[in-house]
């Protein structure tokens, strides 16, 4: 029998398509389950998804039943769809997926456009959230703003951008300043805006729009966060928001993009709190804060015990995620010998992100996702890199990297890695969110790997 996840995927037929008008009528159909929810809308190029959890974990750590609705999943479509810290179950999902479903193809019989895949999936989070009735929903958009369908919600309790850089430019715009107006499209009249966009031509964007829709905008950017310390695993943030001292803030997601993704999450509930939208009690926000992991970012999977090499997962898929992964690399483990696997889609600035990954890199392998059908063959990405490579040996910039192996599969190229892990004292896998979501499954299906089973889904215990 075919699954409502199967029947999901078959509406990915109709591509990616922006609008609102297909969202309405579908949720118009299921009886609009949207309205009466309360909800965080998050923005931006890179860090939605820690900022989502940094908020869940916060929140529910202070007493909140929390809704979250993100994208792409990882490991398991259900983590796309989370209630109370839980995945939404298979029986749910299926549920409540075939009632969007029925409406969908009630569309299409109607002779209306049909609701893309995400369209549908969206649906069916809202229907699940009416049904479980949190306190609080957190929507990560899953491209832009003011077309995706998570922007049909009407006044958000806080609209947040977390940054806003080059990405989607098919969809979106080749400037900034198209891809911020796009993404500005969340700011709903009266509700506060909170922004950590640190370049300028979106920065001005995203403010104008908030000033013409009579928002409060609360700007991030410049607000000092410091790491007092810093290890793989962990590290310890410091900051003062508006004249309230958030110091000594412990975070298991790592990194300076680390550093700030959880200061944009505390300015929101400070935001909130200010407004008398939420008590927070600091201690216990504090350990939600720590609990927060997002599948996928900077995720160790091996060498928790001290044990070298450190594998390292990190689906730097763009030209800033390719420089922060970079920067953490060299701010965490400035001696160490590092194997980059890297995979990538065909859409994406390849020799940019391949260009942060040579910084660090003192061997490659080249492979691709199984799943996506974007997906950039290894052999092509092998030539890539090799002409990065040659460019920077050119310039003098080069750390006599090489591509030592190519692997037309993600498990092999995690055979090909460990063949070779006594060379080196990080082993990173990068690139495309499905590559980094099958290497994962592969460690953590196979007890060989040594992988830390204490990780789930995004809760650290």
């Amino acid at each position: 029998m075919t699954t409502a996840v199967e029947k999901f995927e078959e509406f990915n037929k109709f591509g990616i398509l922006l609008g609102l008008d297909r969202i309405r009528e579908l949720l118009r159909r299921l009886g609009d389950p949207q309205k009466d929810g309360k909800y965080i809308h998050i923005t931006g190029t890179n860090g939605k998804g820690s900022v989502s959890k940094y908020l869940e974990k916060g929140l529910a750590s202070c007493g909140y039943k929390v809704g979250l609705y993100t994208s792409p999943y990882i490991e398991k479509f259900n983590e796309r769809i989370q209630c109370g810290g839980e995945m939404i179950s298979d029986e749910d999902l299926e549920r409540i997926g075939n009632m969007a479903l029925a409406k969908a193809e009630e569309m299409v019989k109607d002779g209306l456009d049909s609701p893309t895949e995400f369209e549908v999936v969206m649906a069916t989070a809202f229907l699940y959230f009416k049904e479980q009735a949190p306190d609080i929903v957190i929507l990560e958009a899953g491209m832009g703003g003011i077309g995706d369908a998570t922007n049909v919600i009407d006044k958000p309790l806080v609209s947040v951008f977390t940054n806003v850089t080059f990405d989607h430019m098919h969809a979106l715009g080749n400037t900034l300043e198209a891809i911020a107006t796009d993404k500005a499209g969340i700011i709903k009249e009266g509700c506060p805006v909170v922004s950590n966009v640190d370049i300028r031509e979106p920065a001005v964007v995203i403010a104008k729009t908030a000033y013409e829709k009579g928002c409060r905008l609360y700007d991030t950017s410049k607000i000092k966060c410091t790491i007092d310390w810093q290890t793989p695993l962990e590290q310890q943030v410091s900051m003062e928001l508006w004249y309230t001292d958030y110091s000594e803030v412990i975070t298991s997601m790592v990194g300076k993009h680390q550093a700030e993704n959880v200061k944009t999450a505390l300015a929101v509930i400070e935001v909130l709190r200010k407004d008398q939208k939420i008590k927070v009690e600091r201690s216990a926000l504090y350990k939600g804060i720590r609990e927060a992991v997002q599948p996928g970012r900077f995720e160790v999977l091996r060498g928790r015990d001290g044990e070298k090499p450190y594998v390292i997962i990190d689906g730097a898929h763009n030209d800033a995620g390719g420089a922060s992964v970079a920067n953490a690399v060299k701010s965490l483990f400035p001696d160490s010998k590092t194997l980059v696997v890297a995979g990538m889609v065909s859409n994406k600035e390849i020799d940019k992100v391949v260009s942060h990954f040579a910084e660090i890199a003192d061997g490659f392998i080249a492979t691709a996702p199984d799943y996506d059908e974007r997906k950039l063959e290894a052999a092509d990405l092998a030539e890539h890199i090799t002409n990065v490579l040659e460019e920077l040996e050119k310039k003098g910039e080069g750390r006599g990297a090489k591509v030592i192996a190519v692997a037309d599969t993600p498990s092999h190229s995690v055979e090909l890695a460990l063949n070779v892990k006594d060379d080196y004292d990080v082993i990173l896998f990068a690139g495309s969110l499905y590559l980094i979501g099958e290497i994962r499954s592969i460690f953590s299906k196979n007890t060989d790997y040594d992988y830390d089973r204490t990780l789930k889904y995004g809760n650290r215990k």
